[in-house]
């Protein structure tokens, strides 16, 4: 499955760090910044995750809630916003179908070996539940900055 600027954004409900539970069409309202990416704790991953608690005022001031996506458990999910003071949910796809709804599981090559694996990608969903932004491969560096000035201009 894709999803596309203009469509309603697919709704899931999946657990969050903290033994929470997050279901997308409750936070309509609100913009919401949704991320996907590969691992915890990883260089990459973490450098993004950083970026957007870096900017959490950015975010507090535009009124928009940042979400990070993987398939990595709670319980890691816990550890890692334990050890980078991540002040936003991460919710857990173990079962990768948050990442089928929105088209992030996908074939990787590293070196020549194929694999599977999540598609760095951000999607910007107005107060009404409908994308307006996505960006697919995401490169990390100025990233968050992208993110910011899309939401100025919903």
């Amino acid at each position: 499955m894709s999803v596309e600027e203009g469509k309603k954004a697919p709704d899931f409900t999946g657990a969050t760090d903290g033994g929470g539970k997050l279901k997308l069409s409750e936070l309509r309202g609100k913009p919401v910044v949704l991320y996907f990416y590969p691992k915890d704790d990883t260089p990459g991953c973490t450098t993004e995750a950083c970026g957007f608690r870096d900017s959490a005022a950015a975010f507090k001031k535009l009124k928009a809630l940042v979400i990070g996506v993987s398939k990595d458990s709670v319980a890691r999910h816990d550890k890692f916003k334990a050890k980078y003071g991540l002040t936003f949910p991460l919710v857990s796809d173990e079962d990768g179908k948050i990442c089928e709804k929105y088209g992030t599981w996908i074939e990787k090559s590293l070196y020549g070996r194929k694999y599977m694996g999540i598609d760095r990608a951000t999607f910007l969903i107005d107060k009404d539940g409908v994308v307006r932004k996505v960006w697919r491969k995401v490169k990390v560096p100025g990233h968050v900055a992208e993110v910011q000035d899309a939401l100025k201009a919903l």
